[in-house]
């Protein structure tokens, strides 16, 4: 006689032996008891607020170990993180807390994830399962080679270029919103073409399914869909996922979201771990809804809270627990530490932006003296062009520094537009510049271009020649009239601030024709203008300038390549999830911290209060938030500027108030 015996799930079975274990690690001696909590929670939904600083990966590293230890498969554990380095180095820490069944677990990026899925289930979801993925570059240039075959570049207004293009199309997709919406906030000059972008949009779409390639996007919209519409295949993978965990889940856009509730539709257990207040990534497509939202999209969700910081002082903590006090929308939770010494955060006043920079200059010196590295150091900005002033002054000092999140200043494009005029003025045989100055205008290519330049060095033309007799044809009227400005800021006697003012009225129409981000790169050239306010003299305006030193021998290349120790210099986008002894957060002004943009919405001054939150956390022992009280506005010549409104809010005795002597100072 034949006895049945049904397979089912063994899971409640272990998690209510769970105690009776014998583990190799001693997990509640080594977790603080919200960690631990977080740790030993099993089945279910959970949601673990990490504060900065309060061993997120830690508690990850720990939770993979444990599930590994209770017997679970690891291949049935779904890591997702954000970056195969973040994957990586949580898989070895597992390793090396337990053993090498912890390497086995499922772990990678949101993409690597959907790749290895789509190829392995390509059957069930109409795809060629050796698909080609398009690198952004790929796209970019399919985008380019439509929009080329629908000449959309004869347009008489420009139409955007393929990167706009590309990051048009993938913020509609991972964000869930239409085009349209898109470009109307985003690049509202380019709103009447909104029909041939979804033109182009259709195009890309039909030309990739037709050649079996997925772009970035496509690998979590097919993912999406294919968990979503819960075939027996798909059925088939979520059976093989017991436990599904998501790092820096504040970071997720709608898409993301989206691919992690199908992940969980039949095994109901999911910890997604991360912080509301560093929710910073909105402009790459993040949604901040989706964390505080999270317990009414999950069943039955329980929140856990890590407060415990093992980074900051007890003062630094306090001063950033107010700061993120005032935010509208959030999960409660007060950082401290048993680190009670310490000194207090410090917010500086200086007379001008020069005098910010040499501050801080004066400060890392100082405590360099004292023993610090300066490894040790990060100064950090809202934006690229705050530290444009400071990088000079560095450069002069001879501070070595690295800078992450944005280019140096003389490697803008537009402000070497601005440099290549002034150097023409400067010195009228610079021929690298002209170069550069004649590509800007229309009808002259590489080829007109060095006729001019052979005109001007064989002494044919100079800039004492008077423009309107000029009768060769190939001066045409833009031509002319770039050497009437350069004649007149060569000639006169005026400070570089006046010519850089004359240089920008002419040079406006190219850089808005030339730039389809124009509206955002344009503060670039008031800060350029703002610096030259602190010289008498060209020459040195230019010297100071030349911030990377041409290397004369393999000698001094090879010993700069040898040079370990460097300042950082870092826009708080990029700092996020890193750490210092010595923190100088910069610009901290109404109107560029919360930048004037984001006051308009209620959602991105969140966002901006965020951003501060994130910048002061990374402080280990000292925090100095530093803002000039004049500041040079092109329209409105020197105005007085307000401190942020995030520090104006703070309680007094959190912090010391530092004032810098005011003096002018001018650099001949």
């Amino acid at each position: 006689m034949e006895k049945k015996y049904v397979l089912k799930s063994h899971s409640k079975g272990i998690d209510k032996i769970n105690d009776k274990i014998n583990y190799k690690i001693n997990y509640e001696n080594q977790l603080n008891p919200a960690q631990f909590e977080a740790v030993s929670s099993i089945e279910g939904n959970y949601l673990v607020i990490a504060g900065a600083g309060t061993g997120k990966t830690r508690t990850l590293v720990f939770r993979v170990a444990r599930l590994v230890e209770m017997g679970y498969n690891p291949q049935s554990i779904l890591l997702l993180t954000f970056t195969r380095k973040a994957a990586r180095e949580m898989m070895n820490r597992a390793e090396l807390l337990l053993d090498n069944r912890c390497g086995k677990v499922n772990g990678g990026t949101f993409h690597s994830f959907a790749n290895i899925t789509l190829r392995k289930f390509s059957n069930h979801i109409g795809l060629n399962s050796n698909f080609i993925i398009l690198d952004q570059g790929d796209s970019e240039d399919v985008i380019n080679l439509i929009k080329g075959q629908m000449k959309l570049g004869e347009l008489k207004k420009r139409f955007p270029n393929k990167q706009t293009l590309y990051k048009i199309f993938s913020l509609s997709t991972n964000m869930c919103r239409p085009l349209d919406d898109i470009v109307i906030q985003e690049y509202p000059h380019f709103s009447l073409y909104l029909q041939e972008m979804r033109q182009i949009k259709n195009v890309y779409e039909n030309y990739k399914k037709k050649s079996s390639l997925l772009d970035y996007d496509d690998l979590l919209i097919y993912l999406r869909d294919f968990l979503w519409k819960f075939s027996p295949a798909a059925q088939s993978l979520l059976n093989s996922i017991n436990f599904v965990m998501v790092d820096e889940y504040q970071d997720t856009n709608k898409l993301q979201a989206e691919v992690v509730q199908g992940l969980t539709q039949l095994n109901n257990n999911l910890m997604v771990v991360g912080d509301d207040s560093q929710s910073i990534y909105s402009f790459r497509g993040a949604n901040f809804k989706n964390i505080i939202e999270f317990p009414k999209l999950f069943k039955d969700v329980k929140v856990i809270t890590l407060e415990e910081n093992y980074r900051s002082t007890q003062p630094i903590l306090d001063f950033t627990n107010q700061i993120i006090e005032s935010a509208i929308e959030k999960y409660p939770k007060h950082l401290f530490t048993h680190k009670q010494s310490g000194v207090l955060p410090v917010i500086i006043k200086a007379a001008t932006e020069n005098m910010q920079s040499r501050f801080i200059v004066e400060r890392i010196l100082e405590l360099r003296e004292e023993g610090l590295s300066l490894n040790d150091f990060a100064v950090l900005f809202r934006s690229s062009f705050f530290s444009f002033d400071l990088e000079i002054e560095l450069t002069k000092a001879n501070i070595p520094f690295k800078k992450f999140g944005g280019m140096k200043f003389i490697e803008t494009a537009h402000v070497k537009d601005m440099l290549a005029f002034l150097r023409i003025s400067a010195n009228p045989k610079d021929f690298v510049s002209w170069y550069r100055v004649l590509l800007l205008h229309e009808g002259i290519g590489p080829k007109k271009a060095q006729t001019i330049i052979d005109d001007f060095a064989t002494g044919r033309i100079s800039l004492e020649t008077k423009p309107d007799a000029i009768v060769n044809p190939l001066y045409n009227d833009h031509i002319l009239n770039l050497l009437y400005l350069l004649q007149d800021i060569h000639k006169k006697k005026l400070t570089p601030s006046e010519k850089i003012e004359s240089i920008l009225q002419y040079y406006e129409p190219f850089f808005m024709d030339k730039y389809d981000d124009f509206n955002k790169r344009k503060k670039d050239l008031e800060i350029f203008l703002n610096i030259s306010q602190n010289y008498r003299s060209v020459d040195s305006f230019l010297a100071d300038m030349a911030l990377e030193p041409p290397q004369d021998t393999v000698i001094d290349i090879e010993a700069e390549m040898r040079e370990e120790e460097f300042l950082t210099l870092s826009t708080i986008h990029s700092a996020k999830g890193l750490e210092w002894n010595t923190i100088f957060i910069i610009h901290a002004l109404e109107g560029f911290f919360p930048s004037s943009m984001s006051c308009e919405s209620a959602d991105q001054l969140e966002e901006e209060r965020r951003l501060m939150y994130v910048a002061a956390t990374r402080a280990k022992q000292n925090l100095y938030i530093t803002y000039p009280e004049k500041i040079f506005d092109r329209y409105n010549g020197i105005t007085f500027a307000k401190p942020s409104r995030f520090l104006r809010e703070l309680h007094k005795d959190l912090s010391e108030q530092w004032v810098l002597e005011d003096k002018t100072y001018y650099k001949y």
